[in-house]
């Protein structure tokens, strides 16, 4: 499917006005565009590092014919001007407090059945791991993808919390940012199919993605990472306790 195919009026607005501004603030390096399908449902699982990432890999997408479709909290559809850029450009909210998991995920799961890219930040909001590694992630993209069948690739992506670090007022600027956009081949699912969807079943699919975007951000970052996952409600409680 063609980008620019369902490009409606608040989506090409959005572009219009992001593109020229990235192209002036940061330089590219996009890898691994080979490893997304040209057609078909499927799901982006990209780590979550800045408020502005989305601008990130949504320009990444874009640029290799995939027009991204982006799960938000439904709380982001109730407040103009956000809720008219959001339906708008036809994004796909998700009730966080519902009591049916999967019928809070029913509206992506008719977009990926439609043939559209859908993209999911397993985390939940940016990273709050003090190395800004991903963080341990909801088990909704597991879900998602043992639902609807669809391929699963793993974007990992770093540079956009250089130009503006999580709830930072300003950007900065200088010098000129580089951000790093780098997609993998599916995830390998097949061991979580066609089981009971058991809450450790669920924890396991999910930390397998999670990992992949964790190896592949590694690679960028040229760094190990730790060997488990930051726990922010583990680390609130601490603290609050």
């Amino acid at each position: 499917m063609s980008a620019h195919r369902r490009v409606g009026f608040w989506y090409r607005l959005v572009i219009v006005v992001a593109k020229p501004l990235l192209r002036l603030l940061i330089t590219r390096d996009w890898r691994g565009a080979e490893n997304l399908p040209a057609e078909g449902g499927l799901i982006i699982a990209a780590n979550h590092v800045s408020e502005i990432d989305p601008f990130a890999v949504g320009e990444f997408l874009l640029d290799n014919g995939r027009l991204p479709r982006f799960l938000a909290k439904a709380e982001l559809f109730r407040k103009a001007p956000v809720k008219w850029v959001l339906n708008g450009a036809e994004q796909i909210p998700v009730s966080r407090n519902s009591v049916d998991a999967a019928l809070a995920l029913q509206p992506a799961v008719e977009a990926l059945r439609r043939g559209e890219c859908v993209l999911i930040y397993p985390e939940g909001s940016a990273t709050r791991d003090p190395q800004m590694w991903p963080m341990k992630a909801r088990t909704g993209i597991a879900r998602l993808a043992l639902l609807s069948g669809a391929p699963v690739i793993p974007i990992a992506q770093w540079g956009p919390e250089q130009l503006l670090p999580y709830r930072a007022r300003r950007p900065r600027v200088f010098p000129r940012r580089k951000f790093q956009v780098v997609a993998g081949p599916p995830v390998d699912l097949s061991a979580f199919a066609g089981k009971p969807q058991t809450a450790e079943l669920l924890r396991a699919a999910t930390d397998t993605i999670m990992w992949r975007v964790t190896k592949q951000l590694a690679e960028i970052r040229g760094e190990t990472p730790p060997d488990r996952f930051f726990d922010m409600r583990a680390a609130v409680a601490k603290e609050t306790a």
